[in-house]
């Protein structure tokens, strides 16, 4: 079981991270697989905007450090 599953979740912490998720499907022109009901699809498509939603994630917390 997840650490995160253990407590609850923000919600506007989810919607956000949601909202990333989109725009960033978009930007790379994945949006339309995230629907697609092709399982083995979605996964490759999710891991990839997964990853490029982390590596957004690490620079906004890099810049808040140095910003402090």
């Amino acid at each position: 079981m997840s650490i995160l599953a253990k407590r609850p979740l923000n919600s506007n912490a989810v919607k956000a991270l949601e909202e990333m998720k989109m725009e960033i499907a978009n930007e790379m022109g994945l949006s339309n697989n995230l629907s697609n009901l092709d399982p083995i699809e979605n996964i490759f498509t999710a891991g990839t905007v997964g990853g490029m939603m982390t590596k957004k994630l690490v620079e906004m917390g890099q810049k808040q450090l140095i910003d402090k």
